[in-house]
């Protein structure tokens, strides 16, 4: 028995350890998360000073701000000489969170006011208060404000953390603490309905969920619930359902009002209202609790109408995310003028950031995030030092400076949306993998009234269908797609192919709303080890073509066939060269393609060093089968010629300013693009060049695509396509109007006849 026991504690303490070891990467769904201790209220001695917390200042996120310790009836700030992750470890846990993430000098929130009441702050991290820290003593400091200390909380609060309010008389100003908030369905028609979107407004105060009183409750208020779970706006609801409901339910009610101005991101971010005079019998003066009703924005909200949406034409919005991995997130893009442009990060705060949010469909801002964080955009930079109250209905109504002098593309401001709770992500689960971030990839279904998981039949399966299940498990991009995972064992009981024929668009926020062959299941290699498989990554590539350089360059040479053997091999002339003789000239249209990484990771090939094609003529290895697409197409949207341009060596041929080139095609060398870096393809080099010789003199579009089949996962696959007028008088050519996809309007888009996006349009 002895030896049993021990042995279970080594087995527990390996899975522990297995545990441990992901830590860093955060738990998907339906991983064990590790056990948390509960909290119990601090013990002072009576000699302890008693003082009060909050965050302020320009957050970035709700649960980061600049330290306020209110001592002595007044509001002060900590100064940052000495201060350490311990002292900022005392604060988080002081003001309810489980721990901190980092903490940042020098007034990076914006300087605070009043005194300065801590300086030269000496925690060890256990301390029950910052006032236990030794330091030179309450309000003895050389600071000045410009070295107001900041603190970088983790978003999950101590479980069964109870807000205690230490000074009693002063209460407004105080930032809310609770351990959770919920909206919960009261309604029967409600409770089924996904997103939640009315009930009781509800927090968790000691491990128990309360109601909040509605006597001092507003429309602000209500909007700042709305924004925090993902919905624009809030509506009226019929007050008599819940007042019958409120009268056979008894409620539990919360100590405290709520007191926000309306354009806070988050609860924790409004100051607390009154201390409720409860009567006796625990019900508030009026009553009643607080309910909320909010609208979902159009890409949540249920569509009883669909059939007649098609015929209303959407308006363009002025405003629009792109790179990021999930719904809700991304880099901020505006219109001005016909095209599309960036926000320069200059204040870029919450507030501005909810706006986006909010105008876009969604709830306030989780996130303001600057410095590029979501990859860096094209184009013009058309904001700077926005301002805006929060009440704007769109960020182009706010304040802003249109001179972007000095604002690159590395500052391009960025967000991240609250987005309703959907429930997608407990539909899908990887299984078998080392880390949270991979695995074969299980789906819940329903089979006879019962709901079962099982496996997807894996043909076809690819970037795409794998970027939609990363996205719905919010573990970021696809890194890889797996057509076999007989590496992963994963839940035998979930072996079975429950879904086959899956095709996604890349852009779905379930699989299940990708095409799939429903009840009728065709999977010939069957499921188990042949099941689809993922990797996801939180960063992606992005590569985007220079549509400038591809202008500049542009030339017409004529150029004799024996001079064209290498390339002839390679298959990069037209057809028609096939039956000419070797003395004969072919026509070539020439130009320079210059390809940006603009994201966030290099740019790797798919396939590995053994199975790159070497290429005796140009003397390097390829290592991308088919790279870009070099086409020529009519006005109305018939190819007429075609560059055969297909593999390439990948290689940094110029970087950024201080960003280091990391690949390079001589002597067998890694290849790749990195981050900050292109790869110059040069007019002069073979193969750079469509051939048209057969093609008479006219007007054409030009068209580049790159990384074309989607073999390497990118953040964003809309700027792959570039596309040109092109007009050849039979002596020389011209190409003018190069632009990416997606970098102007639809308008613009449509008076360039024939292509649209990728897809032939007959006119």
């Amino acid at each position: 028995q002895l030896q049993v026991s021990n042995l279970m504690e080594t087995v527990s303490l390996n899975v522990n350890l297995t545990l441990a070891q992901y830590e860093h990467l955060g738990y998907p769904p339906g991983y064990p998360d590790p056990e948390q201790e509960q909290y119990t209220a601090p013990q002072l001695t009576p000699d302890t000073p008693r003082i009060q917390l909050r965050l302020a200042g320009d957050k970035r996120k709700h649960n980061e701000g600049r330290v306020e310790v209110f001592y002595n009836g007044e509001w002060g700030t900590v100064c940052d000489d000495d201060f350490t992750i311990h002292a900022a470890q005392v604060v988080c846990r002081e003001l309810g969170y489980l721990e901190a993430i980092s903490w940042s000098p020098s007034s990076k929130y914006g300087k605070g006011q009043g005194p300065i009441w801590f300086d030269n702050l000496h925690c060890t991290g256990k301390e029950k208060t910052l006032a236990l820290c030794p330091s030179n003593g309450i309000g003895v400091s050389d600071c000045k404000h410009s070295e107001d200390v900041g603190v970088v909380c983790s978003d999950k609060r101590i479980p069964g953390f109870k807000f205690i309010n230490t000074l009693p008389n002063h209460i407004e100003n105080l930032d809310i603490q609770v351990e959770d908030v919920r909206i919960r369905p009261i309604l029967s028609s409600y409770r089924k309905r996904i997103p939640v979107t009315e009930g009781y407004v509800e927090v968790k105060d000691g491990g128990k969920w309360k109601q909040i009183c509605n006597t001092e409750w507003t429309q602000f208020n209500s909007r700042v619930i709305c924004g925090m779970f993902g919905f624009p706006g809030e509506r009226k609801y019929n007050a008599r359902v819940y007042k019958m409901f409120a009268r056979r339910r008894k409620p539990t009610y919360w100590d405290y009002s709520v007191n926000c101005t309306g354009n806070e991101a988050h609860l924790s971010s409004c100051k607390l209202g009154q201390a409720e005079s409860l009567k006796s019998n625990g019900t508030c003066a009026a009553g009643l609790p607080v309910v909320v009703s909010c609208v979902p924005g159009r890409a949540f909200s249920p569509t009883p109408m669909s059939g007649f949406r098609k015929a209303f034409r959407q308006e363009q919005p002025l405003v629009r995310l792109r790179g990021g991995a999930i719904v809700g997130e991304g880099r901020v893009e505006v219109l001005k003028n016909g095209e599309w442009g960036t926000i320069c990060d200059d204040n870029w705060n919450l507030l501005s950031a909810s706006v986006v949010c909010r105008e876009l469909g969604f709830g306030t801002a989780k996130e303001a995030l600057s410095g590029g964080r979501l990859g860096q955009g094209m184009g013009p930079v058309h904001m700077n030092e926005v301002e805006c109250s929060g009440f704007e209905k769109s960020i182009t109504e706010c304040f802003f400076n249109k001179e972007a002098l000095g604002c690159s593309h590395e500052e391009d401001a960025a967000v991240r949306c609250n987005v309703p709770a959907m429930g997608f992500q407990e539909r899908l689960r990887l299984s078998g993998g080392r880390t949270p971030y991979e695995g074969r990839v299980e789906v819940l279904v329903e089979r006879n009234g019962s709901l079962v998981w099982g496996t997807v039949c894996s043909d076809g399966w690819g970037t795409m269908e794998a970027m939609v299940v990363c996205r719905q498990l919010g573990l970021g991009f696809a890194s890889n797609a797996f057509q076999e995972t007989w590496y992963w064992p994963g839940e035998v009981s979930a072996d079975a192919v429950v879904m086959s024929g899956v095709r996604c668009s890349g852009t779905e926020m379930s699989l299940s709303h990708c095409l799939h062959h429903g009840a009728h299941l065709s999977c010939p290699r069957g499921g188990g080890r042949n099941a689809a498989g993922v990797s996801c990554s939180e960063t992606a590539p992005d590569l985007v073509l220079n549509p400038q350089v591809v202008e500049q360059t542009t030339y017409m040479e004529d150029r004799p066939m024996f001079m064209l053997q290498c390339a002839f091999e390679e298959n990069c002339l037209a057809s028609t060269s096939n039956q000419v003789p070797a003395n004969s000239y072919r026509r070539l249209l020439r130009f320079s393609s210059q390809i940006h990484n603009n994201g966030q990771s290099d740019f790797r090939p798919k396939a590995s060093r053994h199975s790159w094609v070497w290429h005796d003529c140009h003397r390097h290895y390829h290592s991308m089968e088919v790279f870009t697409l070099y086409d020529l197409f009519s006005l109305n949207g018939t190819k007429i010629a075609e560059g055969h341009k297909a593999s390439f060596c990948l290689e940094d041929s110029e970087c950024d300013e201080g960003i280091e080139k990391r690949y390079e095609c001589a002597n067998f060398g890694e290849q790749g693009i990195t981050v900050g870096c292109w790869d110059t393809y040069r007019h002069d080099i073979d193969c750079q060049w469509v051939d048209i010789t057969d093609i008479k003199p006219g007007d054409y579009i030009f068209q580049i695509i790159i990384n074309p089949n989607y073999e390497v996962p990118e953040s964003d696959y809309t700027n792959n396509i570039m596309k040109c007028r092109c007009r050849y008088d039979g002596h020389r050519v011209w190409m003018y109007s190069c632009h990416n996809g997606g970098s102007l309007s639809t308008e613009t888009e449509q008076t360039f006849p024939g292509l649209l996006n990728n897809q032939v349009t007959h006119r």
